[in-house]
């Protein structure tokens, strides 16, 4: 059982699950006898692993439950290839085997979020985009260790629709088993890390990963035509794409819908509807 936070940052809490939101799983887990070997697990996009876990007040939330903190930049990884769309080449890109394992259980513990490059950012890209590993001592914006990398960049395929298409691709390869998208305070704007928030109060939680995007997808008043890689994962039969097919347990969703305002390059982000002219 690996519960998957978003720890895309390390010190911007908004961008990030909440502790209370790893507990509220925790103890569920414990309810029905499913606690023994979980493990709370993440490689961070911009900094030590583990730092962001202390800042985020996760070893509590593990010392309470006797689950381990595991950083997956210190666990084994595996090679998968993705494509990059600059010179349609495959690229290799280190990736973590206990995310990879399609024996492990993955619970993605999401935020609501909305995406600088991909619209909205849910349970799906939770899993795919933290399997891929760093070097020890790497830290964004020149304050890690020199000649440290992440592989994280190289699977974001290059730009917009490289990026889109590797999430679709890697998805057929692993993605959520469990869904949790805590939405309680969601962030809108210049997502995943620079936007503002947004009190919501919402949360949704389906076995059914693409069905739980969807309906988050919702809530964030959102049209889900632009979200590419969402949509390439309905059309090809991923999970359930369609908000009719759905069952909702609970209220209807024209109740808690919040127009979430959108990072200031959408247009740019929507290329991918465009198909590519000849050279």
């Amino acid at each position: 059982m690996v519960i998957k936070p978003n720890n895309v940052a390390i010190d911007v809490p908004l961008s990030a699950t909440h502790a209370d939101c790893l507990e509220g799983i925790l103890e569920f887990l414990k309810s029905i006898g499913k606690l023994d070997g979980a493990v709370i697990a993440e490689s961070a996009g911009m900094g030590p692993t583990l730092e962001g876990f202390a800042n985020y007040g996760y070893p509590r939330v593990a010392a309470k439950y006797g689950v381990k903190l595991v950083d997956l930049d210190q666990e084994p990884p595996d090679v998968v290839h993705v494509f990059d769309q600059r010179d349609f080449r495959p690229r290799a890109v280190r990736m973590s085997r206990l995310l990879l394992d399609r024996n492990n259980f993955l619970i993605s513990a999401a935020k609501v979020k909305t995406h600088d490059q991909v619209v909205a950012t849910l349970s799906l890209k939770n899993i795919i985009f933290g399997a891929p590993i760093k070097d020890l001592g790497f830290a964004s914006r020149g304050r890690g260790k020199a000649g440290a990398k992440s592989d994280k960049p190289i699977a974001h395929g290059g730009g917009i629709r490289g990026i889109n298409y590797n999430l679709f691709a890697l998805a057929e390869r692993f993605h959520p088993d469990l869904a949790v998208i805590d939405g309680y305070e969601g962030m809108e704007g210049f997502g995943p890390t620079r936007g503002t928030p947004v009190a919501h109060r919402i949360c949704v939680v389906s076995r059914d990963w693409l069905a739980a995007d969807r309906v988050a997808v919702e809530l964030m008043g959102i049209d889900f035509a632009k979200i590419g890689y969402l949509n390439y994962c309905a059309e090809a039969g991923l999970g359930e794409g369609d908000l009719q097919r759905i069952e909702i347990v609970g209220e209807p969703l024209a109740r808690h819908v919040k127009t979430y305002q959108l990072a200031p390059n959408i247009e740019h982000q929507l290329t991918w509807m465009t198909p590519p002219q000849p050279a």
